[in-house]
């Protein structure tokens, strides 16, 4: 104990006694902490009641891997498409670049043709960023591209370091030194992702393996980067709960015990129990600079973290969305409807058809008399989506005008009212269909279908959105 040094922290401005350093604890047999998953039952949430303190960077930002997890559960995009999406995330990111990397596979000439297109752009944010195998060939690959960094999978559980690499903790570290140390002989700064490391041993293995790794970059003098990756989406944000599932827990420990700067410190989330969104947040809360996202959260099984929720959270905790372009949101859902065939759940925030739909009549009712009743915000500034009214029996003329107003965005001279024929003519397509027996809601195709009939048949020019 008399050996341990008491050291000021900068950030609290308290004395603390310096934590030892942690060692490899290289078992004879794989710590899959049965007690937690179980398997053949649902996992298992525990607490020890350990809390750890706050600790938010200055400056945090979102990273990109729609090109690289979002193209592993979908059909592969084309050149021209990564491109274009590429230039939607640019524009959304803004000119502070709170997006800040996107990483490419490199694998196939078509990636390499996204990647230098993408290049050729010249934007300073989101800088293009790879994920290779880990081997020289794959590094060179990296370097002839002019690429600056790149992520190297180095699984972190017993799960993958016994029964998928067939080898021991100490064999894996060894291995995964090796390849990083390639890695930097090439000049390239390493990306490592952590895979699993919610059914890790934190203090066993990651932790050691991390002051492993950072030592590398120092000897080198180029950072390496840690991404945390919740790979099984087991991570949970609740207070006093244990690692390996505790967020906040596993980030503490890698700045803390692992000397892993905040800002070379990433957070990787996929979304089996619902929780990709607030584990994200929780890791900017707790000293993770950066979260990697997805737009649309698509990836492997259940998804990324949307990329989109992200922009709010941050918004949220900032009180700012720092020069980020939200429009660009409704901008890119539209296009991956209608140029990549890909629609998004028509109930998903801020993307969804209807996600600021409302649906029931008293909740209608208000939102005509003042939309913030039933409005999250203005959703018409920040997302150039305005709110809409479900069509149904009790709309009445002024319920149908509204959604026509709202949903072509007609303003001023060209808004419609009650009185206008084409509204009387739907209103009566609306009773018929009630009439008839019908207690579902009229959907936004259907009305767009009944309004553009009415126009034809009065031989009035179209609505356009």
């Amino acid at each position: 104990m008399q050996n341990r040094v008491v050291r000021r922290n900068e950030n609290t401005h308290l004395l603390e006694l310096e934590e030892h350093i942690y060692q490899l604890v290289d078992t004879p047999t794989p710590n899959v902490f049965r007690n937690l998953f179980p398997y053949s039952e649902v996992p298992k949430i525990a607490f020890n009641d350990r809390l750890v303190p706050h600790n938010m960077p200055e400056e945090i930002w979102i990273t990109d891997t729609t090109f690289r997890d979002g193209q592993q559960s979908r059909e592969p995009y084309t050149t021209e498409q990564i491109v274009t999406i590429y230039d939607y995330l640019h524009q959304l990111g803004g000119e502070n670049g709170i997006i800040r990397q996107c990483e490419f596979f490199l694998y196939s000439q078509k990636d390499r043709d996204a990647v230098y297109k993408c290049m050729e752009r010249g934007y300073k944010f989101p800088e293009i960023t790879s994920w290779i195998r880990a081997s020289k060939k794959d590094f060179e690959l990296v370097k002839e591209i002019g690429l600056k960094e790149t992520g190297i999978l180095v699984s972190c559980s017993d799960y993958h370091i016994f029964y998928k690499m067939k080898m021991d903790r100490r064999q894996a570290m060894e291995h995964y030194i090796s390849v990083v140390r390639d890695c930097l002989e090439t000049g390239i700064a390493p990306r490592c992702h952590l895979e699993d490391i919610t059914r890790a041993d934190i203090y066993g293995f990651v932790i050691p393996f991390c002051l492993e790794l950072q030592k590398l970059g120092c000897e080198y003098g180029i950072p390496v980067k840690i991404r945390a990756c919740d790979t099984m989406g087991y991570g949970v944000n609740f207070a006093g709960s244990v690692i390996p599932r505790s967020v906040q827990g596993i980030i503490y420990g890698l700045v803390n015990h692992a000397g892993v700067p905040s800002e070379l410190l990433e957070w990787h989330g996929h979304n089996d129990f619902y929780k990709a969104v607030s584990n994200s947040t929780t890791a900017w809360l707790y000293g993770a600079s950066a979260v990697n996202c997805s737009l649309f959260g698509i990836g492997e099984r259940t998804g990324n973290t949307p990329l989109e929720a992200m922009i709010f959270e941050y918004a949220q905790l900032k009180g700012s969305l720092d020069g980020m372009q939200p429009q660009i949101i409704t901008e890119i859902a539209d296009y991956y409807q209608r140029e990549i065939g890909y629609t998004v759940p028509a109930n998903t925030p801020f993307v969804g058809e209807n996600f600021n739909v409302t649906r029931a009549g008293i909740h209608a009712d208000g939102l005509l008399k003042n939309e913030e009743i039933y409005n999250i915000f203005d959703t018409d500034k920040i997302l150039n989506r305005p709110p809409l009214v479900a069509v149904s029996n009790t709309s009445g003329l002024a319920g149908i005008a509204h959604w026509i107003n709202a949903y072509y965005s007609l303003d001023g001279d060209k808004a419609v009212d009650k009185s206008h024929p084409v509204v009387g003519a739907v209103k009566a397509k609306v009773d018929a269909e009630y009439d008839a027996g019908r207690v579902t809601v009229i959907t936004n195709h259907e009305l767009c279908g009944m309004i553009d009939e009415a126009c034809k048949f009065l031989n009035i020019k179209p609505f356009e959105k």
